[in-house]
């Protein structure tokens, strides 16, 4: 007679334990917008060395182990600062080029300058994590396997900023990449540049772009051609051309 009650109360145990067991995850993309602002906020004042992902999970107002649902570590929220940045970067370029027709110069300009108007804030927090570009294997390295991707995206940016130029193919395939190490020594002098807004680093860039305008045509001339070919073979064979992501269909071109 004590086996039915012995059998309820085993089952009824059973649910419970059940119901204890399940991890109730966050599901909410506020919630995760919320960590990833509330860290990068920190990081922006403190540096990134100094936050923790409790002090992170405190200062969001939610459980630590919501935070790591999201964002199993910190490198885990750099990341996604730096595809926040890409993808923001892609979006208005885009958007201003859908705009108007504008000629390579000032397509180059909007390319650049946007991408510094978004770091604006940032020149604290870059600083802090250039030094691990130094780190091949540092998850963080902006030269690292890690971050591949978003050098992918960066450049995506530049090649549709060239898009509608008429250009030999061995320019096109070469320009992006780089375009985009231009950029990155940039972003060096950026770092450093106490000038007000930065304006003397806007100024290197429009200056630079100039020049590189100017040398274009002398580029595309058929004399260089077997340069450009050897050149494009040397950075291929040493894997420093990069396909972007996003391809952009390209326009006519000059043989």
């Amino acid at each position: 007679m004590f086996i039915f009650p012995l059998t309820n109360n085993l089952a009824r145990s059973h649910n419970l334990n059940m119901f204890n067991s399940k991890k109730i995850r966050p599901t909410s993309e506020a919630t995760r917008s919320l960590v990833l602002s509330t860290a990068l906020g920190m990081f922006r004042e403190r540096g990134v060395d100094a936050v923790t992902m409790r002090e992170i999970a405190k200062s969001a107002h939610i459980a630590l182990g919501a935070a790591y649902y999201y964002f199993p570590s910190k490198e885990a929220l750099v990341q996604a600062y730096y595809d926040q940045v890409q993808a923001d970067h892609f979006a208005r370029v885009s958007v201003q080029f859908a705009e108007g027709k504008q000629n390579l110069p000032e397509r180059l300009r909007i390319a650049f300058h946007s991408k510094f108007d978004i770091l604006k804030g940032d020149r604290k927090l870059l600083g802090a994590l250039f030094r691990y570009a130094g780190e091949p294997k540092h998850q963080l390295s902006v030269l690292g396997a890690a971050t591949k991707a978003n050098r992918q995206q960066s450049i995506a940016v530049f090649k549709l900023a060239i898009n509608e130029e008429r250009l030999p193919e061995d320019i096109r395939a070469v320009l992006p990449t780089a375009l985009w190490a231009l950029s990155m020594g940039f972003l060096l002098y950026f770092i450093y540049d106490d000038s007000p807004q930065q304006e003397r680093t806007y100024k290197l860039i429009d200056g630079a772009l100039e020049l590189l305008v100017r040398l274009l045509p002398l580029a595309k001339s058929p004399l260089f051609k077997p340069f450009r070919g050897s050149l494009f073979v040397l950075l291929r064979d040493t894997g420093l051309l990069a396909e972007p992501m996003s391809p952009v269909p390209h326009s006519p071109q000059e043989v």
